[in-house]
């Protein structure tokens, strides 16, 4: 079970065409998560579909490690892998949750107009430049399935953390979230294909060599400059005079 929008690959105006939006799409060119949202590699569906199919928590060297079986092979999973696949050079000691009062008072600073007590935050309540960080990372980093407007506390702890510049750790945040999927399932009884796009990264390292048909490849969104332009049409509505700083 899989949905094109989740794990999409992020547009990020190489070739700065978009002045309005250079401050954030430079700013993540250059930030820590920028092999997780830009690297674009073929999934295959079969690929996926046996490792969630067959996935599970053990132990490995004392640490957690989702192992799946792919192709007779195994294929495992934590946030160490994660951490040196998707080059986020995170500090294993770092949280990966950010305490609610930091994230209330940053969304201020940001000037979002929501209900910052709530459960969940709608981007489209952010200036554009932070509205569009939130969008990259609700399509690219979070576990949503759908609802792509909204954004739950723990990926707000996210990008509070990124705006702060405060220590998180993305690979135990991303490892969490897939432990929490081995649980799930939907109408269908089977599992939701969670991060097939770094599932796939992690499989080309692990086993370059796994047999890929061509008519297997999984459909997975990429944004395109239009996402941008959407957004600068959008926010001159909402904040005809606000530039967020």
């Amino acid at each position: 079970m899989s949905e094109p929008r989740h794990n999409m690959v992020a547009y990020l105006d190489p070739e700065g065409k978009m002045t309005e939006s250079n401050e954030i799409t430079r700013w993540l060119r250059e930030s820590k998560i920028n092999e997780d949202i830009t690297h674009q590699t073929p999934v295959y569906k079969t690929l996926v579909k046996e490792f969630w199919d067959s996935a599970n928590v053990i132990e490995v060297d004392g640490k957690e490690v989702i192992r799946g079986q792919v192709n007779h092979q195994n294929v495992d999973v934590s946030a160490d892998i994660l951490n040196t696949v998707l080059l986020l050079n995170d500090n294993p000691e770092a949280p990966y949750s950010i305490p609610i009062m930091c994230q209330r008072g940053c969304l201020l600073r940001m000037k979002c107009v929501d209900d910052n007590f709530g459960g969940q935050i709608n981007k489209t309540k952010l200036p554009m430049l932070y509205k569009f960080l939130l969008h990259v990372l609700i399509q690219c980093l979070s576990n949503r399935r759908s609802g792509y407007d909204m954004a739950s506390n723990d990926l707000i702890g996210l990008i509070v953390a990124l705006v702060l510049n405060k220590p998180f750790n993305i690979s135990k945040y991303l490892f969490s979230k897939m432990k929490e999927n081995l649980w799930r399932t939907g109408a269908s009884g089977h599992k939701f294909w969670m991060y097939p796009r770094f599932l796939q990264m992690i499989m080309n390292v692990q086993h370059p060599d796994l047999l890929k048909a061509a008519n297997d490849v999984l459909k997975i969104d990429v944004m395109i400059e239009h996402s941008l332009m959407i957004f600068k049409g959008v926010a001159a509505k909402c904040y005809p005079e606000d530039t967020p700083r």
